[in-house]
């Protein structure tokens, strides 16, 4: 199988907002409810090392997949250099997803067996909607591009089927009703099981 589509325009999206992040925001609130900012930064780091190592078909757990997916984001473990190393960790992810490789055979994330293509669309789709959950959470503008959006339409649509209940697990809140002529992104985020018209409250 061939690459389908490139990580590395979201990634980079996705860094640089998590290199912008000021330290005053890092307890401000975001679209995902049990999250402050600085939760869902950490939650970034950690699946960025999930899904490289899902791509590099890394089971053993050596590549942070265990403890990035299996436990929550927590802001207490950013230490001193997040600003610069979850955005190298993004970089290596979408390196990573690069390889043909890793988009054949089987592999794991979060503790789950699943084939190489649909956890890298899993990857992508991680890296968009928390790349909007970030930009939101600091009041500014997120801008996707249709191909990016269109890939993770298909994801969150089959994931929103009623025989996905149980598969949605808790990485994703329940359906939020958008209309259906709503812009692609809005639709993305409301199967995502987010409001598309959460804003940051008012300091």
């Amino acid at each position: 199988m061939t690459v389908m589509f490139d990580l590395g325009p979201a990634a980079r999206r996705l860094a640089d907002l998590v290199a912008a992040v000021p330290d005053s925001l890092l307890t401000a609130p975001t679209p995902c409810e049990r999250y402050t900012l600085g939760d869902l930064v950490d939650h970034v780091g950690g699946l960025a090392l999930a899904f490289t190592a899902a791509a590099t078909k890394d089971t053993t757990g050596s590549g942070g997949q265990a403890s990035a997916q299996g436990a929550p984001g927590d802001a207490a473990r950013l230490g001193d250099d997040w600003r610069t190393r979850i955005p190298a960790q993004l970089a290596t992810l979408a390196e990573a997803w690069r390889a043909p490789a890793a988009w054949v055979g089987t592999t794991r994330a979060g503790g789950i067996e699943l084939p190489g293509d649909l956890a890298g669309r899993v990857a992508l789709n991680e890296v968009v909607v928390h790349g909007w959950d970030v930009a939101r959470a600091m009041g500014l503008p997120f801008e996707v591009d249709a191909e990016e959006l269109e890939a993770c339409m298909s994801f969150v649509s089959a994931m929103a089927a009623p025989d996905q209940q149980a598969a949605r697990g808790s990485a994703f809140g329940p359906v939020v009703d958008v209309p259906a002529d709503a812009p692609l992104l809005d639709r993305v985020i409301g199967l995502s099981g987010r409001d598309p018209s959460w804003r940051r409250p008012e300091p």
